[in-house]
């Protein structure tokens, strides 16, 4: 189950994520890089850390003191957080940039911020495919697209939140996301064939199947959409070399407006023949066909 009759264009996602370092100049100008790139989503994310994080969490160092903008992890979450207020200006600039804009939610009162936004869709991260409040929250009160990863999820829990999305009023509302946990992935670790596994499995079920990345590189990418991973997210930065977790396993512009330039002529190639010979073989054949003397 690896061939389609038909492919749909791909839709490439720049994930920002946290890659503007909480200044919102940085942000906005990775809007415009992002839309210059040809890639169709600009993505950010929302999380409120008093209510994702215990106090434990919150006031713990952060794992890894060079990367870290305050203090303590739930200072150094706050710092990179937006406004509900900030977003909307994000996907202000996002619109006059030619570019569509959206959020991955981290707790139900980031999931109502962004829904007030009515962005085409909002995506659920990996971490947060369990959390069933917010879950609820956008089957429920929201009428976009919900794209969930299932990086670090057990097939028990994937088949969990198939079900649940399925039992709202508007299903077929769901796309599904490939992915594997780690910044940078080997690889080895990308394990590709998991997007045929999600066809087969859900394809019926769900809008469409994704693949987020977090490998180097743009070479897999093309096999991910050939395998029927219709939507690719890659996260997305100005300087690899800047301050914080993700951009090591970022693309920079130059990047990504390859991935978008190979995907878009993987996707044209990807047909059977119209006919037998091609008009372009039929000069060649009559020049070079072998003919029987």
């Amino acid at each position: 189950m690896t061939i389609f009759d038909n492919y749909n264009p791909p839709v490439v996602v720049a994930e920002i994520g946290c890659n503007h370092m909480g200044e919102m100049s940085i942000a906005k100008e990775l809007i415009k890089l992002a839309a210059g790139t040809g890639s169709q989503y600009a993505k950010f994310q929302k999380r409120h850390p008093r209510e994702l994080l215990s106090e434990e969490q919150y006031n713990s160092p952060h794992p890894y003191q060079p990367f870290s903008f305050g203090e303590t992890y739930g200072a150094h979450r706050e710092y990179l957080e937006f406004t509900g207020e900030q977003h909307q200006q994000l996907k202000q600039c996002c619109q006059e940039n030619g570019i569509g804009y959206a959020t991955s939610v981290w707790d139900s009162t980031s999931a109502n911020e962004i829904i007030a936004l009515d962005p085409d869709y909002i995506k659920v991260p990996s971490a947060c495919n369990n959390h069933f409040e917010m879950l609820e929250i956008l089957r429920d009160s929201y009428q976009g697209d919900v794209h969930v990863s299932f990086g670090m999820t057990t097939r028990e829990e994937e088949q969990k939140v198939i079900e649940f999305f399925e039992t709202g009023k508007n299903t077929g509302r769901l796309v599904i996301y490939s992915c594997t946990s780690g910044y940078p992935v080997p690889f080895e670790d990308t394990n590709l064939l998991e997007i045929v596994r999600l066809r087969k499995s859900y394809g019926h079920r769900v809008k469409a199947i994704g693949f987020s990345g977090h490998h180097l590189g743009i070479a897999i990418d093309q096999a991910a959409y050939t395998l029927g991973a219709n939507w690719i997210e890659r996260h997305f930065t100005k300087d690899r070399t800047w301050k914080g977790t993700d951009h090591a396993a970022s693309l920079e512009p130059g990047g990504l407006q390859k991935l978008v330039r190979d995907l878009t002529a993987t996707y044209k190639a990807l047909h059977f023949k119209p006919e037998e010979i091609l008009e372009i073989e039929k000069m060649q054949r009559e020049k070079l066909k072998y003919r029987k003397s």
